[in-house]
């Protein structure tokens, strides 16, 4: 029987050996390469911020841009589908959003939360800050993510939140315009909220003209296009909801709309900002709770895109009064009840 010789390794231990030591050059690997692309990709962040920052101007000088195409009409009960909505989407909206394309999921998914570090907004400009406003956030969620991020007090923060409020047209919700925004780290709520009021007037008040106005109230199109941002997948997917609202408005018929019952809740003592709901919260006692009450919430519940205010001035001409999204986004709506209830139990058999 051969000796193993004093200090050498068994076959096992050489095995463990290769092993760890694999293991160990996959996972330097992987932080060397995750560090480099965290860097590289805030660099990109930054100066693609940098790139859209809007100079604040007073309201009084918002630029004259093409106005909204309309589509509907409250007083008449009419939809009206325009070839032009789809044209003007193309040349002012998707063209203000292209340049989001490469980075879009990363900043839903990873950059939103890692602007919240100052390590991360170190990286790339110690003297300034970005901040992320996602479409579809909620009022609270802006005012804490970007006072943390400026190490506001609760004043500062009160204050930027009525600044925002007060200004054209006061409503408390729904006009942080989704946006990334570069900043000095030292920021004021003044010059901060300067700052997206000069973009909402950018990309809303100056699209919206006096005929629109007359027709559909700026306060009703950025209430509908805030259950569309939380309602729905995509453009397309906006419009079509969008024409069931205006249907069952137009009928006196309740929204029933769990985006507003997450809203609702979500103003209780738990404080979470979009919680789930279930069939009980259906009860809640709020102006929100669009089960309970006809017509339109009283406000805003989110913070929509232009998008989505395009989509709730021209909705889809659509028979349908219900609908649902499947487990793979699919899109599905009925024309009655039953065929709703039907078609749930195509989709969801495990549920019923």
């Amino acid at each position: 029987m051969p000796v193993q010789k004093q200090g050498a390794f068994t076959p096992r231990a050489k095995r463990l050996i290769r092993i760890s030591s694999f293991v160990f050059l996959c996972m330097l690997t992987l932080f060397a390469t995750s560090a480099l692309y965290v860097i590289k990709t805030k660099e990109e962040v930054f100066d693609f911020a940098l790139s859209q920052a809007v100079t604040a101007a007073p309201e009084k000088n918002i630029p004259a841009v093409e106005a909204f195409p309309l589509g509907v009409n409250p007083l008449t009960q009419v939809i009206t589908e325009h070839p032009s909505v789809d044209t003007y989407f193309d040349a002012h909206i998707t063209s203000h959003t292209k340049k989001e394309s490469k980075l879009s999921w990363l900043e839903k998914h990873f950059f939103s939360k890692l602007t919240t570090y100052d390590w991360y907004q170190n990286l790339a400009s110690p003297i300034s800050r970005i901040l992320v406003i996602d479409s579809g956030e909620r009022k609270e969620e802006v005012v804490d993510n970007i006072g943390d991020i400026l190490r506001w007090d609760d004043d500062e923060r009160i204050r930027f939140a009525n600044l925002i409020a007060g200004s054209s047209p006061k409503l408390a919700e729904g006009k942080f315009f989704p946006e990334r925004y570069v900043v000095n780290k030292d920021a004021t709520p003044e010059e901060v909220a300067n700052l997206l009021i000069a973009e909402f007037n950018t990309q809303v008040l100056s699209r919206y003209s006096e005929d629109i106005e007359k027709v559909v109230p700026i306060e009703d199109a950025i209430t509908i296009a805030s259950l569309l941002q939380r309602e729905a997948y995509d453009f397309e997917d906006m419009r079509y909801i969008s024409g069931i609202i205006w249907n069952r408005l137009f009928t006196d018929m309740k929204l029933q709309l769990d985006a507003s019952l997450q809203y609702a809740k979500a103003n209780g003592p738990s404080k979470t900002w979009w919680p789930v709901v279930v069939p009980d919260d259906k009860f809640i006692k709020s102006p929100f709770n669009t089960y309970e009450n006809k017509g339109l919430p009283p406000s805003p519940i989110a913070n929509p895109s232009a998008e989505a205010i395009l989509a709730a001035l021209n909705p889809k001409k659509t028979e349908c009064i219900f609908y649902f999204h499947d487990s793979d986004g699919g899109f599905h709506c009925t024309k009655t009840y039953e065929e709703h209830v039907r078609l749930i139990k195509q989709y969801y058999p495990k549920n019923q």
